[in-house]
């Protein structure tokens, strides 16, 4: 399992590519792979943004997503996760967080991913100050509401 937060600019199949090889337990033992990638969009809440920039408290945060991701690892049959989130200055486009989550199974696999997502998006300790394209600037003042799980 690999928790990182980090203010560089993630090369998410790089990335992956990179945890497999130094990770050679995961070879051939997985049977499924599920990638899921955010990105930095054009608009939010009905209105054109160019630039958003996340804050987080150091420690707290990776403790915090530690802690879903072991979550989890307990919670469904699955070989291993990683989890790299960005912060600081983020730019339309760039990705913002990776999860990928390692299974025997793809069902495992698809629902370990999608919970680890929607504790980060609902619960998870950021901040998100947008740049609209108009030149002012806003925080978001609330987390997108989880999805109920199943």
């Amino acid at each position: 399992m690999h928790i990182e937060v980090t203010d560089k600019t993630i090369d998410a199949w790089s990335v992956i590519k990179e945890y497999e090889n130094s990770h050679p337990e995961l070879a051939g033992a997985h049977g499924a792979n599920v990638v899921f990638l955010g990105r930095m969009r054009d608009f939010n809440e009905s209105e054109s943004v160019s630039e958003m920039e996340l804050e987080h408290y150091p420690g707290m945060t990776e403790k915090f997503l530690d802690g879903i991701a072991k979550q989890a690892m307990q919670q469904w049959d699955i070989l291993d996760v990683l989890l790299v989130h960005r912060v600081g200055q983020i730019k339309l486009a760039d990705t913002i967080v990776l999860v990928t989550v390692w299974a025997a199974h793809r069902a495992h696999a698809y629902e370990a991913n999608q919970f680890i997502m929607e504790a980060l998006k609902s619960k998870a300790p950021f901040w998100k100050k947008e740049t609209l394209t108009d030149g002012n600037t806003r925080w978001v003042e609330k987390n997108t509401p989880g999805k109920v799980q199943s």
